[in-house]
């Protein structure tokens, strides 16, 4: 684990993947400027760090993070729009090409809960709880979440949880479709690593890094636009090494050995 006691966001390495903890736990890791300026950092550096092939975030202590520090929304409508200006955009998070996969320890509330919808996946342990919060508020549907909610639960499902901003458990997070994965026993934490960790084993961090761009983008096209990039997108894959290493390790009876994903600055098509 690297990071001072007082980091904001810990960073630990658990082989090719790297553990990321939301650490204000006297506060339940509430959002601050701060906290969102360290841990977009480490995203970034990770972005291209080879070594990384997938990233776990989760939070210390009983939360996973419950949303904006309050005491410091209370100034917001006093501030100018310098001072609400942002270095990265708040949806950041979503144009990492690795895999985001959310350790969701405790409650996830309002901008905590649109950071764990910001993850790819999502690992729930039994006290995992979401709540959207904002009408409660006097807040609006903030940051996306009034376009990534429904694609989750549906339309009727989201409306119900954004205008009543009640609270979500962790047995109806997993039924209706915001958790993927709840864990009963033993560490949420532990569940996404051993997941993330075999992604980065098994998969090509170049086809997970273009699947996610696929989703992304063919999210509001239609069928025959995603069936038209997808055979652009193949053919640039068979030219490339990772389906040979992909049929040879099948073949072979042994693990792949893929190529870490080109940097950004890279003319590699990603």
């Amino acid at each position: 684990m690297t990071g001072a006691p007082g980091e904001l966001v810990l960073a630990e390495h658990r082989g090719p993947v790297l553990v990321l903890t939301f650490n204000r736990p006297a506060k339940l890791n509430a959002w601050t400027d701060e906290l969102e300026d360290r841990y977009f950092a480490l995203l970034d550096t990770a972005e291209d760090d080879p070594d990384i092939r997938a990233v776990v975030v989760t939070g210390a202590g009983r939360g996973f993070c419950a949303g904006a520090d309050l005491r410091r929304l209370q100034a917001i409508g006093k501030a100018s729009e310098a001072d609400r200006a942002r270095r990265r955009p708040r949806d950041m998070p979503l144009s990492l090409r690795k895999p985001l996969i959310g350790a969701i320890n405790g409650v996830a509330a309002g901008l905590g809960m649109v950071e764990a919808l910001y993850c790819d996946i999502r690992f729930g342990s039994p006290s995992a709880r979401f709540t959207t919060a904002f009408a409660q508020r006097g807040l609006i549907a903030e940051y996306g979440i009034s376009w990534l909610l429904p694609r989750l639960v549906g339309h009727s499902r989201a409306t119900d949880l954004l205008l009543s901003s009640r609270m979500v458990d962790a047995e109806e997070a997993f039924r209706i479709g915001l958790l993927d994965h709840l864990v009963p026993t033993g560490s949420v934490v532990d569940a996404a690593v051993t997941y993330a960790a075999d992604l980065a084993r098994h998969c090509s961090p170049l086809s997970m890094a273009t699947i996610k761009s696929q989703l992304s983008n063919d999210a509001d096209g239609t069928y025959a636009d995603s069936v038209t990039r997808a055979e652009g997108l193949m053919l640039q894959a068979f030219r490339g090494s990772d389906v040979v290493e992909g049929v040879a390790s099948h073949l072979d009876k042994r693990p792949p050995d893929f190529p870490s994903l080109p940097v950004r600055s890279s003319d590699v098509p990603v």
